[in-house]
């Protein structure tokens, strides 16, 4: 992919962020993908009423990453006073492991040191795994504090009880690998 670009996302490319985030998580489309959450729940996992909302936030941001014109990935980062709160780290399911994950988790580094963050925090649905192992390679961990899944359809269905865990990673440690 020629000259990728991370941006920060604008009202107009709310449409395209809701078929990214729903066809990467969700889905038949999302079990092209690694990241696929379709055997977890059923329903959406944003709509794009709630992408207006993140984006009106004047504390939350979306990164989108976009090659040849397309989008391909995005990241919603929100500022909690001293931490950077990092969710919905989307990548299109037929461009999974190719590196933009990761290349959107190092932007979100970036800013978190720019914004002074001391710490990037997440919450991760406990049964995936294979995500929580891949953020652990690039230094988050575990904080031992465990979160229920909202008893809310607008996030999903749950077809077994669901919980996240919160994963951090302080800013004073080394760079995503």
């Amino acid at each position: 992919m020629d000259d990728p670009i991370i941006s920060t996302a604008t009202v107009a490319d709310v449409p395209e962020l809701n078929q990214l985030v729903n066809s990467a998580y969700r889905g038949d489309s999302s079990r092209q993908g690694w990241t696929t959450e379709a055997d977890l729940l059923s329903g959406l996992r944003t709509t794009e009423a709630d992408l207006y909302e993140s984006l009106a936030n004047p504390q939350a941001q979306i990164l989108t990453y976009r090659a040849e014109g397309r989008l391909l990935g995005c990241v919603y980062l929100e500022r909690k006073e001293a931490e950077l709160y990092l969710g919905m780290l989307t990548v299109s399911p037929d461009h999974q492991t190719g590196g933009i994950g990761k290349r959107l988790l190092v932007a979100a580094e970036e800013m978190a040191k720019g914004f002074g963050c001391q710490m990037i925090t997440m919450t991760v649905i406990s049964q995936r795994h294979e995500l929580i192992a891949w953020y652990e390679r690039r230094g988050y961990r575990s904080t031992g504090v465990t979160k229920p899944f909202p008893d809310d359809p607008r996030f999903g269905v749950p077809a077994q009880p669901l919980t996240f865990v919160v994963m951090a990673k302080s800013m004073g440690e080394g760079q995503s690998r």
